[in-house]
């Protein structure tokens, strides 16, 4: 086994894992951060299938790197005394093991109960796989093309959403912990993770929305290939995402800059979509090319595009060989498979669970510090540069938890997030990404600016930015730079497709991420190559976020031992991928398709209603059998609603699930029994806002609080008198200066006036 080259965060902590769901894959984002994670399979629960290929797979991509050992229940609770954080789903089955007492024996034990649907609720005993969590979560409501039936999107990103979210909250439990000496019960749900890291109707939505969140858009799903065009070209396909002004004009000079599209007008993107004529121009022009010369002529003008890769694409590119993104791991077949090598990388070090060694004398946990915060953020400073949706989100995350996250902007160059369908920059959307923040107006081109942002990071613990690699270093702002004034500091960049590698300096708008990592070309209906069908999901945005801020909290812990920081790069396209490793380890195996003529998206009785059935193994679809006799599973659930044919196969222990709505979350039952939504007033939007109130349910940490999101450049004053004790006549002289900024005089107008709200009307 390799030596480690860094110390991987969580080195020295304990994870018991005792799920036997595909939720085991949250203790293996623990392994790859370093924790010893010991698997123990009670009684043989949860081990490996036989003869069930694929399951086999699944079963490899959760556990690895694990120390897996088979248990029976008396010899438990010795086993589980040395644990900091234990996973289990053992609580819903059985009331056997004295969960109470175990937390009795170690006040700094985190225990985490990860199932479906939480405990002690009406749906707690539903069954669940990926369609499942798709339905309820909303995202079915909104794959596919209008006058199709919805799509289920490729791969179990659902599911994989539901492990990255478990891993967020485990990591915030085991900070609480850490700092407090005083550990928690988590109830966390599945349903409740996929909702909220894969695309959340409430969540903060992309610019392309104009700030109008998933669950305010027109229900069903959108007309084929409008937003983000893909235009068949002489090897495959390419999409465009040519959304700004000065993009259109890269993609115009690309064209040979034809005078029948030179006029001012077709700098509007509204004008672009709806024109045929354009659409043909350009097809016309990229038919003979192939998507490498494409792509090279994409660079040289600035013209955000990319060419679909298949997954088979993805596995020899040059830019994913260099990274390191797969390691090989041997199969019970004898062959090798491609595994993902993790979801990070930390200090220049790829966070793989394959050669995570385990020292002979490990280096010990943190001490806990003996403070008692409310939330176990509580008083971490936070210098937020993130923009659109992975960045707002990170430092949203951060914030929920009890930090103080500084959002750095400026008018010159806005957030997109802030071009709103309100004219003051703010909307539900970006209320949702930007709660629990302050806003400062500082200009980064100015060298006091930057002199000034220096001045913060020495005091700063993280430092959070979504910007192409190199854009901070080209400031004299990159982390080496920063690490010398603070070694403490913990810096966080998430890009499309890393920070080095031959792809790096792309430009990673999610549809391009979505089409070079493979996704795009398999989100498409079997009997249409043409059907491309995720133009308006955000994924993976959201999920990118928790996995930044759950490396935020691991590196805390390496540096509540060792006294430093560290630095993260996290890959869009490479967590994508991760995502689909049983899909790729599949095909590298030769395994055939799916195919089951009883598992899928089903009409049921009323308008576009719809319901999931998703079968695992022989034994569901013989329960599914004993449930509709001799008649055909398409005419049982014709003459049904999806309510009552999801409720009748779910008594049955079939997976299945009504197809929801964006709008139909918040009033749902199974979410109201949750407590997951609640209504957020803000002062300046013309209605209160849907969001989330926690990301689950435990025992010692609170709600997020409900700060609205700022107006640009709001707090400057404030923070610069909290953070570097400036006074009034300070920051006036450096407003003069243009060095700090304000909120823009002519948004103050609208507010003082109200007259933005007449758009709203």
């Amino acid at each position: 086994m390799q030596p480690e080259a860094i110390d991987r965060p969580l080195s020295g902590l304990v994870v018991v894992d005792l799920v036997a769901s595909p939720l085991a894959g949250i203790a293996r984002t623990m392994r790859e951060l370093g924790a010893e994670v010991i698997r123990l399979e009670l009684g043989g629960r949860g081990g490996c299938p036989q003869d069930q290929p694929r399951a086999e797979l699944a079963y490899w991509t959760a556990n690895l790197g694990k120390r897996i050992e088979a248990i029976e229940e008396a010899d438990l609770p010795a086993r589980l005394a040395c644990a900091d954080l234990i996973i289990e789903d053992l609580s819903a089955e059985s009331d056997s093991i004295d969960w109470a007492a175990i937390r009795a024996a170690n006040h700094a034990l985190v225990h985490m109960t990860a199932t479906g649907f939480g405990l002690g609720n009406a749906w707690s005993h539903w069954q669940w796989t990926d369609g499942v969590l798709h339905a309820l979560t909303s995202e079915l409501s909104r794959s596919g093309i209008k006058g199709r039936a919805p799509l289920l999107p490729p791969g179990e990103i659902a599911l994989q959403c539901a492990v990255a979210q478990g891993a967020f909250v485990a990591m915030a439990a085991l900070t609480q912990a850490l700092v407090s000496g005083i550990g928690t019960h988590v109830d966390y749900a599945a349903l409740d993770g996929a909702m909220q890291a894969l695309d959340p109707a409430f969540g903060i939505s992309g610019s392309a929305t104009n700030g109008r969140p998933a669950a305010s858009l027109p229900p069903g799903r959108p007309p084929k290939g409008v937003q983000y065009p893909i235009i068949p070209v002489a090897d495959g396909y390419v999409r465009l995402c040519v959304l700004a002004p000065r993009q259109w004009q890269g993609m115009h000079a690309m064209m040979g800059s034809p005078p029948e599209f030179a006029g001012a007008e077709f700098n509007d993107i509204m004008v672009r979509f709806k024109s045929r004529e354009l659409l043909a121009a350009m097809q016309a022009f990229l038919a003979d090319k192939t998507r490498a010369e494409i792509e090279a002529l994409g660079q040289q003008h600035g013209v955000p595009l990319a060419g679909l890769n298949t997954l088979a694409d993805c596995l020899t590119a040059d830019h994913i060989r260099a990274r390191g993104m797969f390691a090989e791991a041997d199969s019970d077949a004898g062959r090798p498979v491609p595994f993902p090598n993790g979801l990070m990388v930390i200090d220049g070090e790829r966070m793989g669970p394959i050669h995570a060694s385990t020292a002979e004398h490990p280096t010990p946990a943190p001490t806990p510090a003996s403070v008692h915060p409310a939330r176990p953020l509580e008083g971490l400073k936070v210098l937020d540069l993130g923009v659109i949706v992975v960045g707002a989100e990170t430092g949203r995350l951060l914030a929920d938890l009890g930090a103080d996250v500084v959002k750095i902007e400026s008018s010159a160059f806005p957030d997109g997030s802030r071009q709103t369908w309100l004219k003051i920059g703010l909307s539900s959307s970006f209320g949702a990404g930007h709660r629990n923040k302050r806003s400062l107006g500082l200009n980064l081109k100015s060298e006091e600016g930057k002199a000034l942002l220096r001045r913060m990071v020495a005091d700063a613990d993280v430092m959070l930015s979504n910007f192409k690699p190199g854009t901070l270093e080209s400031l004299g702002l990159g982390y080496e730079e920063l690490s010398r004034i603070n070694p403490r500091l913990i810096a966080v960049e998430s890009s499309a497709f890393g920070a080095s590698g031959p792809w790096s300096k792309r430009m990673g708008y999610g549809p391009l991420v979505r089409a070079a990592a493979g996704l795009t070309a398999m989100w498409r209906y079997p009997d249409d190559p043409e059907s491309f069908s995720d133009s308006v999901t955000i994924y993976p945005d959201h999920v990118c976020s928790r996995i930044g801020a759950s490396a935020v909290m691991a590196l805390l812990a390496r540096r509540m031992r060792t006294g430093r920081g560290g630095h993260v790069d996290v890959s869009q396209a490479e967590v994508m991928l991760a995502h689909l490793a049983n899909e790729i380890a599949a095909t590298a195996l030769g395994l055939p398709a799916r195919e089951d003529a009883a598992s899928g998206v089903f009409a049921c009785a009323g308008e576009d209603a719809w319901c999931v059935v998703s079968p695992r193994d022989a034994a569901d679809r013989e329960r599914l059998s004993g449930v509709i006799g001799g008649e055909d599973l398409a005419e049982w659930l014709a003459q049904r609603t999806p309510e009552e044919a999801a409720q009748t196969l779910q008594a049955a222990g079939v997976p299945a699930a009504p197809m929801l709505r964006a709008a139909d979350l918040a009033d749902h039952p199974y979410y109201a029994a949750r407590g997951l939504f609640r209504s957020d007033p803000h002062n300046l939007l013309p209605e209160p806002m849907t969001a989330e109130r926690r990301p689950a349910v435990w025992q010692s940490i609170p709600d997020a609080d409900a700060r609205p999101a700022p107006l640009m450049c709001q707090d400057t004053y404030a923070v610069m008198h909290d953070w570097l004790g400036m006074d009034e006549a300070e920051c006036c002289s450096l407003e003069a200066a243009g060095v700090l900024e304000t909120i823009p005089e002519k948004i103050r107008e609208m507010v003082a006036t109200k007259s933005y709200l007449e758009t709203a009307r």
